[in-house]
């Protein structure tokens, strides 16, 4: 039963809920591109088959069983983005469509295989934390760019946005994972951040700086 389908739900359960958390019906649906009644009829499959706990009006969150699929999934993804781009050449906006591709038709020798010729990474290209093979993950801060204090200098983390368009443009700025930047300030009613990323000073919209997680730099 763990058709390509189930393991799509699972994952995208487990990042909408960032691991642990309930996961609504009309989120799943719009991450998935399905309708509402067809995510509600997978949950269902899903509950029957104990990968998932779902309760009407309430959401649902995985199981055990299904969490260890979901990061098993999660591990082939990033896994496959890394070996694109530093083995094949593939720019970082465009691993994610391949990956998501491959993600499903690995064996778990090929897995072993990529994770020992990149030396055992711990991130993606993105800067997303690849799970380990016993499904442990590094703590993650958390932190938005758009949640920055004036004046302050942070080290973007990962990027979350998975657009091809956006992840070009980022990287054209230089906002990339383990880029220095400083938040120089955001615009009223929800405009712009500003930002200085080296000697050069940009603008990005607020809805791409939610999606560029950040660690404060700590004090020498």
């Amino acid at each position: 039963m763990r058709t390509e389908a189930v393991e799509d739900y699972l994952k995208a359960i487990y990042l909408l809920g960032t691991g642990r958390g309930s996961v609504t019906t009309v989120a799943l649906a719009e991450r998935l591109k399905v309708s509402a009644p067809s995510a509600t009829g997978m949950l269902k499959k899903l509950a029957e088959l104990k990968l998932v706990k779902h309760e009407p009006y309430h959401g649902v969150v995985l199981t055990a069983a299904g969490r260890k699929i979901a990061l098993e999934v999660i591990r082939h993804h990033r896994l496959l983005e890394l070996y694109l781009a530093e083995a094949l050449g593939y720019s970082w906006d465009k691993v994610h469509a391949e990956a998501e591709k491959l993600e499903h038709h690995i064996s778990e020798e090929f897995e072993d295989r990529i994770a020992t010729l990149l030396g055992n990474p711990v991130t993606d290209p993105h800067g997303d934390p690849i799970p380990a093979k016993d499904g442990s993950l590094p703590p993650q801060t958390g932190l938005r760019l758009s949640d920055a204090k004036e004046g302050e200098a942070v080290v973007v983390e990962r990027i979350g946005a998975q657009d091809a368009g956006q992840l070009n443009y980022l990287g054209s700025l230089g906002l990339r994972p383990e880029a220095d930047v400083t938040f120089i300030g955001r615009a009223p009613c929800d405009g712009p951040v500003h930002l200085r990323i080296g000697q050069a000073d940009h603008h990005v919209g607020l809805n791409l700086a939610r999606e560029i997680f950040i660690r404060r730099k700590t004090k020498p």
